[in-house]
């Protein structure tokens, strides 16, 4: 630690990591670099500049970008094609915006001449496992501060005490111990803590903030329509839209309908169980508009062959092991089976839910005529299943006989 000279910072502006920008400058005597990153997560994020600025940090070393399209395409998008769901239900909507978040950390570490990177996540979290690992990946040399994990700031109260006394503002809706904590980007918003802390009792209306009330969505349903190449949403309603423009047009329409919301009990990497909750209003209707248009052009070996992957390539993502050698395997493969994801998926949304209702392909492996109740014109011989059913039973009729 001797040799560290200077630090680049996850910055987002608010009281803790304004709080870490100057513990490091003071307690450690390093020079700060801050980092601010625009993932979609509906904020302001320029006044984190200027609140940069108001603890002396230089304007070259200050960051500020716009990764938007970067997210979607890179690292929501990839995981969409593998119908991602960490314990079959959460979309992992904070697990898979922190490896680029590290990525960035360390990229601009190395710009800077920076020997090291900081976060603001907390020692009984996931997201210090999901930096860290992201970073260590990327740059086995790099070193790591976690502030929450050595300094004796152990209280809001203690936090707040600190700040007035390096003259960093506390704004005032900071003074009173916060109800819940957030965390929002493109894909989701998610909500802990405090008043969700005890699992019986129902979250509070007033944690949503991404989603209308499915009770108050409107009456009427309403039908859209998402395009699809090689396994990745291309249009809405026939209009192309980039990757980031997409998921945002999403969002809008599952805030209208109040479509994503998941009260969770999950499991932890650190090994306890939290409760949570998540508001991914256009990332569960992309979802199941990606699983419609799977149906009808993935073959059933493919189809099924992913869906036992599945819940390993969720926990990888949730465990923070983005740039693991295995999740790149499997990433491999789930590409693969996407070649022929291409065409149309209508969907209903009303209430809460996105239904598909209808999807289209020139790549669909439906036939018609091999499922009709009606005349199939010789394109079946139902013959056949008699044959393929003895030949399928014959080590049950076998393992029966021998048991009777």
């Amino acid at each position: 630690m001797s040799d560290i000279k200077r630090v680049v910072l996850a910055y987002s502006g608010g009281l803790d990591t304004s709080v870490i920008a100057k513990w490091l400058e003071v307690e450690r005597g390093l020079e700060v670099v801050t980092f601010t990153a625009d993932l979609g997560q509906g904020e302001e994020i320029e006044p984190a500049r200027e609140k940069a600025r108001a603890m002396g940090i230089p304007d070259k070393h200050i960051f500020i970008e716009d990764l938007r399209e970067e997210f979607v395409r890179d690292f929501v998008f990839p995981m969409m094609r593998a119908n991602a769901r960490y314990e079959g239900d959460y979309l992992l909507g904070t697990s898979i915006a922190r490896p680029l978040i590290s990525k960035r950390l360390v990229e601009i570490a190395k710009e800077t001449g920076a020997d090291a990177i900081a976060h603001g996540a907390t020692g009984k979290g996931n997201d210090q496992v999901r930096f860290e690992l992201s970073a260590y990946a990327l740059d086995p040399d790099i070193t790591v501060i976690a502030p929450w994990r050595e300094w004796d700031l152990t209280s809001r109260t203690a936090l707040i005490a600190w700040a007035e006394k390096h003259q960093i503002a506390v704004p005032k809706d900071k003074r009173g111990e916060s109800p819940f904590s957030t965390d929002a980007n493109l894909l989701h918003t998610s909500s802990e803590g405090k008043v969700l802390e005890d699992p019986w009792e129902e979250t509070p209306d007033y944690v949503y903030s991404r989603t209308d009330h499915p009770e108050n969505a409107p009456d009427t349903p309403e039908y859209i329509e998402i395009g699809f190449e090689t396994g990745d949403g291309v249009s809405l309603n026939g209009e192309r839209m980039s990757p980031a423009m997409l998921l945002a047009a999403l969002n809008e329409l599952g805030r209208k309908h109040g479509i994503g919301r998941l009260d969770l009990v999950e499991n932890r990497f650190v090994g306890m169980k939290s409760r949570g909750m998540y508001e991914t209003p256009g990332g569960e209707i992309y979802a199941r508009a990606h699983r419609g248009i799977e149906q009808i052009t993935l073959d059933r070996g493919a189809a099924h062959l992913k869906d036992e992957l599945m819940p390993r390539y969720a926990e990888l993502v949730y465990n923070g092991l983005w740039f693991s050698p295995e999740r790149e395997m499997l990433q491999a493969a789930i590409d693969l089976s996407q070649q022929k994801v291409s065409g149309t998926v209508r969907l209903k949304l009303y209430k809460g839910n996105a239904m598909v209702v209808g999807r289209k392909s020139d790549a669909s492996l439906y036939s018609e005529a091999h499922v009709t109740f009606e005349d199939d014109a010789g394109a079946y011989d139902q013959k056949d299943a008699e044959g393929f059913i003895k030949l399928n039973a014959l080590r049950l009729r076998l393992l029966a006989k021998r048991d009777r």
